[in-house]
Formats: C-alpha cells, sequence, structure tokens
C-alpha cells in the first residue's frame, strides 16, 4: 500500500520522480544550513548591501546559494507538473507542459546564476 503511494503517477518517469524526491531532501538540507550559518553562526543585524557583497565573496557562499537555486526551480517545475498529471492532459498538452516548463526551468536557472556571479564578482572587487 505504502509503494502505491509513493510510486511514479502515470506520465511521470522514474528518474523524474526520483529527482523529485532527491532535490526535496536537498533542498531541506540546504536551508537547515543556510538557516544556521544566518541566524546562529553569522552576525545578528540587518545586513547592508555593502554586507551582503562581502558575504558573496566567500565563495562557497554563490556555490552554495547557485545549487539552492538550481534545485528549487527543478523542484518547484517537477511539481506542478506532477499536479498538472492529475488532471490527466492529453499527450500534445503533456509535450506543450513540459516545453514551458524546461524553458521557464532553463531561464529562471541562467538569469538566477548570472545574478548571483554578478553579486559574487561585485563582492570580491570590492
Amino acid at each position: 500500500m505504502l509503494a502505491e503511494k509513493t510510486a511514479p503517477k502515470a506520465g511521470e518517469n522514474t528518474w523524474l520522480w526520483l529527482l523529485k524526491i532527491a532535490s526535496g531532501l536537498l533542498i531541506i538540507t540546504i536551508l537547515i544550513i543556510h538557516y544556521v550559518v544566518n541566524h546562529f553562526v553569522g552576525e545578528q543585524v540587518l545586513l547592508t548591501y555593502d554586507d551582503i557583497l562581502r558575504y558573496y565573496s566567500n565563495p562557497i557562499v554563490p556555490i552554495m546559494e547557485g545549487i539552492f537555486l538550481v534545485f528549487v526551480v527543478v523542484h518547484a517545475l517537477l511539481g506542478l507538473r506532477s499536479i498538472l498529471l492529475d488532471l490527466h492532459p492529453t499527450r500534445a498538452v503533456l509535450k506543450a507542459i513540459n516545453g514551458l516548463f524546461g524553458l521557464v526551468g532553463v531561464v529562471s536557472i541562467v538569469y538566477g546564476l548570472w545574478l548571483l556571479i554578478v553579486v559574487a564578482w561585485r563582492g570580491s572587487a570590492g
């Protein structure tokens, strides 16, 4: 009975299902690390723009934030796709959904990574 509740839906690839599960676990892990670092280890004050630039000059921060960005976008889009699969779309509609979500995902990730690189570069240049 448990296997029926956790198995991929009809129209959902097993690898996409596993990626959705794994990305959810990684998001929780990164959120915990982010919370601990920012609220217990770091300064307990409101950060200014210069503070954020200094924070992002540490190479680990943009890497962690970039990984977080990728997994949040992937997890969110796979979750939305899974919800739409409950509506039993036709193959043509599913193909359009896959294309649209793929495009939205790529654009979101590229823009987010570009923004991270710009902020990290400004932090290391200043």
